[in-house]
């Protein structure tokens, strides 16, 4: 009697705490984070972000990168993520346009939604930049004048030409050298190749090949600086051709130190992602976000709150003196 008794307290026992742990699994808030395109060392490094945050905070936060930088397949990743019945959802637009039905319909479903490099989103919670479309832009471009003397023709690369801070970017940039350089000139449109290494590299040949007086390349879109600063290697034009932009240091170092690559700004990826989980797991907690809230890895922040933005200023160099440290970072 006493062993059926003891074996019966402790099954009790056992069905308690696998009750509890099932009950702890449904508390912990679960996240998905769709970015522009994976495999890339920007969204490998905020990925690491994203799983570090989820771990300190007790958010189960994965992250979605499609397989090429398409809209539809962000759609698709955010259409299963609604399905599944996550409690926020995180995205790094390609096309803003694209999105905002399938977000509404998210956050019809009670869903939050917390974007990145999307700044005229209207169906999310909020959005947040770890710089200003005007400052990164014209930051890169006085960099981009500064190396070609003020002077000449230069080519602009963007992730797509739907990509809406690459564009807001690039708008700046190009506005702020015609109004400050004017004999600095743009070479053509704008082309969306910077989030392929290849693209990016041929396109660069091309035009050089077309055009001689071509002395500087503004690549945002972290593949875009890589594969111009490859082109620049193969013509032997180190020093008379300059790349500015944005890229991963790990990705870049060599380039840098061969001077292929010029130099560029960027913020930190990785930052990025642990700043998507903060203010996810802020939002399911019902914490408000207004002017003076100190959230980690922005800072003391201003948000506008009519538009959902929360924008702020977190610029690195990456440069000779600079790539070494922020690859060895894992940047």
């Amino acid at each position: 009697m006493k062993r059926r008794t003891f074996g019966a307290l402790l099954a009790g026992v056992a069905l308690t705490a696998a009750q509890t742990g099932r009950l702890l699994a449904q508390a912990k808030p679960t996240m998905g984070v769709v970015v522009k395109i994976g495999g890339i060392p920007w969204f490998n490094a905020m990925e690491m972000g994203i799983t570090e945050k989820g771990a300190e905070l007790g958010v189960d936060a994965t992250m979605i990168g499609p397989t090429s930088a398409d809209p539809a397949l962000q759609v698709r990743a955010i259409e299963d993520l609604i399905a599944k019945g996550v409690d926020v959802i995180g995205v790094v637009p390609n096309d803003e346009a694209a999105l905002e039905p399938v977000l509404e319909k998210a956050r019809a479903a009670g869903i939050k939604v917390v974007s990145h490099e999307g700044p005229g989103l209207k169906n999310v919670d909020w959005n947040f930049e770890m710089a200003s479309a005007q400052g990164f832009g014209e930051t890169h471009a006085e960099l981009l004048a500064q190396k070609m003397g003020g002077k000449g023709e230069y080519a602009v690369f963007v992730g797509s030409l739907t990509v809406p801070l690459h564009n807001a970017w690039a708008d700046a940039a190009i506005a702020y050298l015609a109004a400050k350089y004017p004999d600095m000139k743009p070479v053509g449109e704008r082309y969306g190749v910077a989030e392929n290494v290849d693209d990016s590299r041929k396109t660069a040949l091309d035009l050089m090949a077309a055009n001689p007086n071509l002395t500087g390349f503004l690549a945002f879109g972290s593949q875009g600086p890589i594969g111009a600063g490859r082109a620049i290697e193969e013509r032997r034009a180190i020093g008379t051709v300059h790349v500015i932009g944005p890229f991963s240091p790990g990705q870049g170092r060599d380039l840098v130190k061969s001077g292929a690559i010029s130099g560029g700004f960027m913020w930190n990826p990785a930052e990025a992602g642990r700043v998507f989980v903060t203010i996810g797991k802020m939002l399911v907690d019902g914490a408000a976000i207004t002017e003076g809230t100190d959230i980690p890895g922005l800072g003391v922040v201003s948000p506008d709150a009519e538009n959902r933005d929360i924008i702020t200023n977190n610029l690195i160099a990456i440069n000779a003196d600079t790539v070494d440290g922020l690859a060895d970072l894992g940047l």
